[in-house]
């Protein structure tokens, strides 16, 4: 594999049609290079003999470039495992492309699910913790636990070092959900807001959905849930740091009494 060829001069590409022009037959040459034009010379030198593959798409388009990449490997997926995906891994294409390799080998050619994704894409994090947060916004208490429970035995971590991370998550994605539901209340549109708080389209349109299923008050408590929770894994409060999680994660996700969006939560 050879880098940085977007720097190639007019000499590097002559000599590499000389070489094209009777290659080894047992070695695959892979010229990688940012920002190549698709006809500049050494795309049109490449393309006589070889393959040019261009991973230039715009970010709201990801999830449907990574729908169209795993079935030219002959390993369908659905639109949900393929934003899964690239929630847990990113949006740079090449990451993207290993992991799409890597799914469909293991797929052999039968579809990839959201529940593959999660087992197996490598994310930026450890651990990607999304499963966790669409259980949540769905208000799914046992999905929720099972999440967190996975959560912990996957971590490259100890159980202990992991919970920290998990919880700082979890902050994160709530402190984003409760600023995408006051733009909403506010009239803003998804892709407004998506441009202003500099978030993928799809993550603002998950983020309209669980806010909805919260009340403001709601969201708010449960932020503040899970500042004391981080201050008890943190040696503030006796119990088991697990147990401490358990309990906060039951009281953030469970449905109120009554009351929806809007409405009033309970005291």
């Amino acid at each position: 594999m050879v880098d940085g060829v977007e720097a190639w001069k007019a000499a590097d590409v002559a000599e590499l049609e000389s070489y094209l022009a009777a290659p080894s037959p047992t070695t695959v040459l892979a010229l990688v290079g940012e920002a190549v034009p698709r006809d500049s010379p050494l795309a049109r030198a490449v393309v006589k003999t070889g393959e040019v593959l261009v991973y230039d798409v715009a970010k709201r388009q990801l999830p449907e470039w990574v729908a169209e990449q795993f079935a030219r490997l002959g390993a369908p997926a659905d639109r949900d495992a393929c934003r899964a995906l690239v929630e847990a891994v990113g949006e740079d294409p090449v990451e993207l492309a290993s992991e799409i390799d890597k799914l469909a080998t293991w797929a052999g050619g039968e579809p990839v699910t959201r529940g593959a994704v999660e087992q197996l894409a490598a994310g930026r994090a450890e651990t990607p913790v999304f499963a966790l947060t669409d259980a949540w916004g769905r208000r799914d208490v046992a999905a929720v636990l099972r999440a967190a429970e996975s959560l912990l035995e996957r971590s490259q971590r100890s159980r202990s070092g992991e919970l920290p991370r998990v919880v700082g998550s979890l902050v994160a994605h709530l402190g984003r959900v409760q600023k995408i539901g006051r733009l909403t209340d506010e009239g803003v549109r998804p892709s407004e807001i998506a441009r202003r708080l500099k978030l993928h389209p799809f993550v603002v349109e998950k983020g309209v959905r669980q806010a909805a299923a919260f009340a403001p008050r709601e969201l708010q408590r449960a932020i503040v849930r899970l500042a004391a929770l981080d201050a008890g894994v943190k040696g503030g409060s006796r119990l088991p740091p697990e147990l401490q999680l358990e309990r906060a994660l039951v009281e953030i996700t469970r449905p109120p009494d009554r009351g929806g969006r809007g409405g009033a939560a309970p005291a």
